[in-house]
């Protein structure tokens, strides 16, 4: 079975920004969210606040979208056909 990767890409993409997104959001409305800080090391400009959630969800897309592409051809490539019955 093959992965399609620019599907597997665009999936985990969506998936990993929605995720921080929502981490973020709850962070800030529900306090604490120290571990989400560390990630302004790596995402420039994010914060835990509106603006940085919208940043983080660009940002975690894009690692989604570029992770879950290479995952897929790495997939692709090492997967061996299935032995006819």
């Amino acid at each position: 079975m093959q992965l399609d990767k620019r599907a597997f890409g665009l999936t985990l993409g969506t998936l990993m920004g929605v995720c921080l997104f929502l981490c973020t959001l709850w962070a800030m409305f529900r306090g604490g969210g120290g571990h989400l800080e560390m990630l302004k090391r790596f995402y420039l400009g994010y914060s835990i606040s509106l603006a940085g959630a919208f940043i983080g969800l660009v940002y975690a897309f894009i690692d989604g979208l570029i992770c879950g592409w290479i995952f897929a051809w790495l997939y692709n490539k090492l997967a061996r056909p299935a032995a006819a019955g």
